[in-house]
């Protein structure tokens, strides 16, 4: 409803086309009409605006959002812009409940609303206060973090270094670090340890290689190597994303090692969302599992397949950048970044399908309608969803008792919010939410320490740890 016409919002809606906030595989074809407001507008107006009015956040409000205005654009519509004009559908006592529904509702969306940097390095939360420590602040986009077992941290950045960082603060940029693209979404991503690292020093890089033939092109590639003092040595790719590609967005590239000891790992669609993420026979717009030398696991869904790519773990992603180990259920859980709305959780079952770009829950960048499917039969539905999108970034359970009423909670960061968005879960189901550290800078990473300490990358800030006090 209202001014859609920022970035050319829904140009193409109209009535029989709007979304309602519980479509499945059929579009509505006559809205709704009910006793009650809220009704009203879940049944007819929450597919485009969010069932929260989340989506509003987006809105320039050329034709204003006073009670009037709203009256107004919602008996009148605006044709050229792809409101429609429900004058036939509801009496005009019904349009003004609706439109104070609306203005009320439109408080929600305050909480994304952040003009002024922090003033402080404490926080007040819901359960408690919360220093944010700067460990390290020599690293311009802190991609990904790994705790080494002598207190020392692992640090990425995106345009390729990879540093040692000390508990004093101090630093060691580490040597033979592969050549990365770093351009666009691209660059040196993520590092994780192998599970035996005590013993073996092998790390895992993620990075977006060039082609060695042909400089137009890069992928995602997953490498590994020893580390022996701040140098990699021994260092090979186990994994290129195939096929190379000309875009340079939408890597994934996140990596963990599931309880059965296997790597899984995150590869973008590379932007092209009709074909790649629900085509088995290319790597991309996948979720991945490898043996940590990178070979095969005979029980992956599609080993075995003529032409499929038998690495792949789970299929239909549009970008993964979170990715971790669910400690208290050993599932593996993701998010990733939908388009104009529709971000995800997802939790990730062997061979499943999770829909894109068959289904979203978010609109084109252009505003048009990707697709009018939020849910079909023979794709898994998210477990929860962003309108609008958060633009998530990292991603960690809390594991430990260091925080106050934080355990079994989800940290996510918001790299288009600037927060940590702490997901409360219960029976695998995101029941609350609490924005944490708003405007603090584009929130890259979130990890779990070995000694129950959370540490957050910002972009342009650094390393910070987080301090209850």
């Amino acid at each position: 409803m209202l001014n859609l016409k920022t970035a050319g919002i829904l140009s193409i809606i109209s009535i029989t086309a709007l979304l309602s906030f519980n479509l499945k595989e059929k579009p509505i074809e006559k809205n709704g009409i009910s006793d009650t407001p809220e009704a009203n507008y879940q049944a007819n107006c929450s597919g485009c605006h969010g069932a929260k009015m989340n989506a509003f956040v987006d809105r320039k409000w050329k034709y204003g959002k006073t009670p009037e205005d709203l009256f107004k654009s919602i008996k009148n519509g605006y044709k050229e812009d792809g409101m429609p004009a429900f004058a036939e559908t509801f009496k005009d006592e019904e349009i003004k409940e609706l439109a104070n529904y609306i203005i009320k509702g439109i408080e929600n969306v305050d909480r994304y609303n952040e003009n002024e940097k922090p003033k402080s390095d404490i926080f007040e939360t819901e359960e408690g206060k919360i220093k944010l420590v700067k460990v390290f602040d020599k690293v311009k986009i802190p991609w990904g973090i790994a705790f080494l077992p002598n207190k020392k941290m692992l640090v990425t950045d995106k345009s390729g270094e990879l540093y040692i960082v000390n508990d004093d603060k101090s630093s060691v940029e580490v040597e033979n670090v592969p050549e990365v693209r770093f351009a666009g979404q691209g660059g040196l991503m993520d590092v994780i340890l192998h599970p035996n690292f005590a013993s073996n020093q092998i790390i895992y890089l993620s990075y977006s290689k060039p082609n060695p033939t042909d400089a137009s092109l890069q992928t995602t590639a997953i490498l590994k190597a020893k580390l022996e003092g701040n140098k990699l040595v021994d260092a090979k790719d186990i994994f290129i994303a195939l096929p190379y590609s000309k875009t340079r967005h939408h890597y994934g590239s996140r990596m963990v090692f599931g309880k059965d000891g296997l790597l899984y790992f995150s590869v973008g669609e590379r932007g092209n969302n009709q074909e790649n993420p629900q085509d088995t026979n290319n790597a991309l717009g996948k979720l991945h599992r490898i043996t940590d030398n990178g070979e095969i696991p005979k029980d992956n869904p599609f080993y075995g397949k003529a032409k499929a790519q038998e690495s792949i773990f789970s299929y239909g992603h549009r970008n993964q950048q979170g990715l971790v180990l669910n400690p208290f259920t050993n599932e593996i859980w993701s998010h990733e970044h939908g388009p104009r709305g529709g971000d995800e959780i997802n939790i990730h079952k062997k061979g499943a399908n999770y829909g894109w770009a068959v289904v979203s829950y978010g609109i084109n960048y252009n505003g048009k309608i990707m697709t009018p499917f939020t849910q079909k039969e023979g794709i898994t539905d998210p477990i929860h969803y962003w309108i609008p999108s958060i633009a998530p970034s990292g991603m960690a359970f809390v594991n430990s008792d260091i925080y106050k009423g934080w355990k079994g909670n989800l940290m996510v960061g918001s790299l288009r919010f600037q927060y940590l968005n702490r997901c409360v879960i219960k029976d695998g189901k995101v029941i609350k939410e609490e924005l944490l550290f708003k405007n603090i800078g584009r929130l890259r990473e979130v990890r779990m320490a070995p000694d129950g300490y959370i540490y957050i990358g910002v972009e342009g800030e650094g390393v910070y740890k987080l301090m209850p006090i």
